[in-house]
């Protein structure tokens, strides 16, 4: 007897099991009857007709991404590869169109993106792609947006996420920004180098400058003290021009004194003998008085001149 309930309760449990499904958050269950559309059925506990009714399929209604890679080739003539990441939905309401219209919806948004971007990336420079990258995104988004929409797919965004020209064009590439960076470099330097040299120049002459301030400054305190050192020996008897040679002769024995004092010195001063500087003395006293007899006699015969 209760070998026989066994079968009754399996068929029962079967059928329990084919009257009744579940359906995920964000999904819809396309449900056919005899192999028409009946119904689409949404999240939660739903039933059917078993044997009769059956899940034709489920459809995400999450939003998806699709990345697509187009190689194409720019206006100046460089092969580049695109990635576009195509983010998408199925519209609720438009179910039926999404599963129904297209056997392959990622096939039909690869299509379209093929299309626009090999349409939009020829017509600029492999520069203007990387600054204009934006302007290709919008380009896809408009064109799957007309083109999806009636078959029920909600286009969010599209992004052009990466691009990669050639091999041999990047390595040029980074040649070209490297010397960019070294000229720069070497602009900044050259600059530099200028302003320590105009501001060396600037020292130097400041210097020049201060130094002969200080040797003006130096000559004058000497005649000073000199004028000081004639008036001190006219007022003991002695007349301007043997003070002028008594003070030359000094000073040569002042340099002679400061000679001996350096012991690696390797001047020599001539004349050097004994009497040099009584000689000096003399000559430069009979100097001064033939120049006063000549300066003399020349002012004599200019006023005998002016008196004739």
């Amino acid at each position: 007897m209760n070998f026989f309930y066994i079968p009754v309760v399996i068929l029962v449990a079967f059928i329990f099991i084919s009257f009744v499904f579940t359906v995920k958050q964000q999904t819809a269950a396309i449900i056919e009857r005899f192999g028409k559309f009946q119904s689409i059925r949404h999240s939660g506990f739903q039933l059917k007709i078993p044997l009769i009714d059956r899940i034709a399929g489920r459809l995400s209604l999450k939003i998806q991404q699709l990345d697509v890679i187009v190689e194409t080739k720019t206006l100046d003539d460089v092969f580049v590869r695109l990635k576009v990441s195509v983010q998408y939905k199925v519209i609720k309401d438009k179910v039926y169109d999404a599963f129904y219209k297209l056997d392959y919806p990622h096939d039909q948004i690869t299509s379209y993106v093929f299309d626009v971007v090999r349409a939009e990336v020829p017509k600029m420079k492999l520069d203007d792609v990387f600054v204009k990258k934006d302007d290709i995104a919008l380009a896809v988004k408009a064109e799957l947006n007309d083109a999806m929409l009636d078959y029920g797919f909600d286009i969010i965004k599209t992004l052009v996420t990466d691009i990669d020209p050639d091999a041999q064009v990047k390595a040029a590439m980074n040649r070209i920004n490297a010397a960019e960076r070294e000229k720069t470099a070497a602009q900044y330097e050259g600059d530099a180098q200028r302003i320590l040299i105009v501001e060396k120049a600037k020292a130097e002459a400041e210097s020049k400058r201060l130094q002969g301030q200080g040797i003006a400054d130096q000559r004058r305190e000497i005649a000073r003290g000199l004028e000081e050192s004639v008036e001190v020996l006219n007022r003991v008897g002695i007349n301007s021009q043997e003070a002028s040679a008594l003070i030359v002769v000094t000073q040569h024995y002042d340099t002679l004194q400061s000679l001996g004092e350096e012991t690696n010195s390797n001047l020599i001063l001539l004349p050097n003998a004994p009497q040099a500087g009584s000689n000096m003395l003399n000559d430069m006293v009979a100097s001064f008085t033939a120049s006063n007899q000549i300066g003399e006699a020349m002012k004599q015969q200019k006023n005998k001149k002016t008196n004739d």
